[in-house]
Parts: structure tokens; sequence; C-alpha cells
């Protein structure tokens, strides 16, 4: 792998990756097809992977930066893949190379790669004038996987079935977070495996069916969002917890700091958050897990 930068040639482009955090995660059942349905509202954060862009002859994508060993080789990201799909998808689209610096720790339930993959795609939509909601753009995200859809346009808003469904923009207000990852990888699969449904069987809740996600309403204050939260949850947590227990670490250092008003995991983990009341109250909540736990990977942060 070599340095991330701007690509040589032409003007380069750039666009941020946030990190995709769920802050309410609700499993209903397993599909046919093997595929879970969810319901969840996702908010994206200030913390970013940042993706660079310049024309050329051919494909390529460089990876540098804090993750990029954890991230595997160039040849198998996303950011091809969701640059073939969208040239399938839209024949005599001019692709060119890439250069990513990556930031978000790996396999940390923030879909870092998957953001990636949405980062590319609007990046190529800038550099050949295709418009953010071009059809096209959304069938090579679906194609490109699951949480890439969510990511194409990241604004806080509601993503069901298996990823595919996208509900427009919410206009809630913006929430100050501490992420913590205890640089602990989880794969998404085992979490799955661990909640053990059977294809077309239901997720319960003390013997009742799960209920998807409702949203709060767009006119509520922060305060009113975080108490609405409270009601929800993620039905991944306890599988996760089983898979990796470092996570119920994370989670009950969240909840020791001062004014965390919720502490929840996102995804499938282990990535958690926790809630605040300002952005001072998120910084020093950080400053203190960092004292306690310089290894692990904490960014405080605004959800919007």
């Amino acid at each position: 792998m070599t340095r991330a930068g701007a690509p040589p040639g032409a003007a380069a482009l750039s666009e941020k990756a946030p990190a995709k955090v769920n802050l309410a995660l609700h499993v209903l059942g397993r599909r046919a097809d093997g595929y879970h349905s969810l319901s969840s509202l996702v908010a994206f954060a200030g913390a970013a992977d940042l993706l660079a862009f310049a024309p050329d002859p051919e494909l390529s994508l460089t990876v540098a930066g804090p993750t990029a060993r954890a991230a595997g080789p160039a040849e198998d990201n996303l950011i091809l893949r969701a640059a073939r799909n969208l040239a399938a998808c839209r024949p005599g689209v001019k692709l060119g190379s890439f250069s990513l610096t990556k930031r978000l720790p790996v396999a940390a339930g923030i879909g870092g790669g998957s953001s990636d993959a949405a980062a590319a795609l609007r990046l190529l939509a800038r550099a050949n004038d295709i418009p953010p909601d071009h059809p096209a753009l959304v069938e090579a995200a679906r194609l490109t996987g699951a949480d890439v859809p969510v990511c194409l346009r990241p604004q806080m808003r509601m993503m069901e079935g298996a990823g595919e469904v996208v509900g427009p923009p919410l206009g809630l207000p913006p929430l100050f977070a501490v992420l913590v990852n205890p640089r602990v990888p989880v794969e998404t699969p085992s979490i799955f495996r661990e909640l053990g449904l059977e294809r077309g069987g239901e997720f319960t809740i003390q013997g009742e069916p799960a209920r998807p996600v409702i949203p709060p309403g767009g006119s509520g204050t922060r305060a009113d969002l975080v108490a609405a939260l409270a009601s929800l949850r993620n039905d991944l947590e306890r599988p996760a917890i089983a898979v990796a227990p470092v996570i119920a670490e994370v989670l009950a250092a969240l909840r020791g700091t001062a004014d965390c008003a919720l502490a929840r995991m996102s995804g499938s983990g282990a990535t958690c958050f926790g809630l605040y009341p300002d952005c001072h109250a998120a910084a020093r909540a950080a400053h203190a897990l960092r004292a306690k736990q310089p290894d692990w990977w904490i960014s405080a942060t605004l959800l919007r």
C-alpha cells in the first residue's frame, strides 16, 4: 500500500466517508433468502475516512492511514466493487484513481467499508455529472453491499429490510457522542449466527414479536430524542457480547463517565457510543476514557 493523497494527473476530488452509527437496531426476523430483516435508526459521525479521486484510464486504489493494514488488500476493497458496479449500471462512466486515508476501525459495526464505497460513488457521480439520486447510482450502491445505500447520502434516517430500504432524512437534532472501539474486530456473520434464527423465523422479545423502530418526530429537542432512544435497543448487543465480551466492558466504561445519558452498541459491534448533553461533556468523557484505556480507539464527535 502506498501513501494516500491526491492521485497524479487531473485535479483530485475528495469526499469524507463518515462512520455510520446505529442509534437503534431491531431485528424483526430472518427472511427465506437467509438475510435478516432489520429496522434501524442511523446517524453519521464527524469521525470519517477520507477518499480522493482523479480521472485516469485505469481503475486503481491506494490505501494508507492509521487503520490501513487492518483494511486488508486494496484489490478486495468495496471501493473498487462500487466503481465496477456503477460502470455496469451506467455504461460509459469514466473511472479513475482512488486514494483512501483509512482512519476508522475495521470490522467495527460503524460501516466503514460501506461508507468508503458510498463515498466512491459520490465522487464518480461528481466526476461524471450524475445526479445524486440517479437510479444507476442507487442500484450500484445496492449491488455493492447491504449498508451502502444508507451511506450514499449520509444523514440521520431509517434503514430497513436487509438495508436496501432507505427512508428520507428525518431532520432530527444532532447528538453529542463519544465513539469507542476496543480494537477487537467483530465479523458480522458470527453475530447473526449467534442470534440463532432459522430462515423464515420471527424474532421475539419476551415471547412477543419484535416491533420496528419508530423514529422520533422531527420537532423535538435533543433531550426528547435521547429519551426516545432510551426506549429502543440494539438486538445484536447480546449476541455480540457473547462473541466479544470486551463489548460489555466498553459499555460499562461509557456508562461510568460523567453526564452519559445513554450508552449502546452500534451495528454488530464492537464499537459503542455514549450520548452527552453538549460537546464539552463529550470531550471530557473522551479524555477520561483515553486516560484509562489508551489502547482503545476513542472519538468525541457529532452524530447527525
